[in-house]
């Protein structure tokens, strides 16, 4: 009886020893979506969040290789959640939440990531013979949306003189469009080019 008691005391303490040990295993691909490869030479780099804090804690980085695979053993704790970021020149950065709960020990955490190359459509309007009773509208019709440094998708209107030129940023290789207006003529139409990846491409309208 007394083995038997030592025998589950041993039990119990190794048990509690290993209680809340572990790690996780964080894996994927990174791709480019724009040319359908791997993201080779990208930054990669996970973060963890304390519970109930924002404060984002560095843990590793990497660099991608030509397969554009990544992964990161972590010690197991008990975390709101981490954070993968995925960053290239050129590139729309990437940030992915993995929450704790989420999260296993037993089988690895996959997790594939994309991002796209970035272009620029360079917009320049220009009057040529203004009045100050003139109003010339346009409004997108294509391109990237809905993103902090996005232009807007709503109508835009100008008034009087116009010789302005600012530039639009558009996922690589596709397209980007306007339709403008010369208010109270007959002068309008569409405007469109494909703004290649890493390059800039003029859209003009001069009335």
């Amino acid at each position: 009886m007394e083995r038997l008691i030592y025998f589950l005391g041993m039990m119990l303490i190794t048990v509690a020893c290993h209680k809340g040990t572990g790690e996780f295993v964080i894996k994927g691909v990174v791709t480019d979506e724009t040319f359908q490869t791997s993201l080779e030479g990208a930054v990669v780099t996970l973060y963890k969040v304390p519970i109930g804090t924002s404060d984002e804690q560095f843990v590793k980085s990497l660099i991608l290789d030509a397969n554009g695979s990544y992964q990161f053993n972590v010690t197991r704790e008990k975390m709101e959640r981490y954070i993968i970021k995925v960053e290239k020149p050129n590139y729309f950065s990437i940030e992915k939440d993995l929450y704790y709960s989420q999260l296993s020990i037993s089988q690895d955490n996959l997790c594939n990531l994309g991002t796209k190359a970035m272009s620029w459509a360079k917009i320049h309007f220009k009057n040529i013979n203004p009045l100050p009773s003139d109003h010339f509208r346009y409004i997108k019709q294509e391109g990237l949306a809905a993103c902090l440094s996005c232009c807007p998708s709503s109508t835009q209107n100008f008034y009087g003189p116009l010789d302005t030129t600012f530039y639009c940023i558009n996922n690589g290789n596709t397209n980007y469009s306007l339709y403008y207006w010369e208010m109270n003529t007959s002068n309008n139409g569409l405007k469109s080019v494909l703004t290649n990846a890493f390059d800039t491409t003029l859209i003009e309208v001069i009335y």
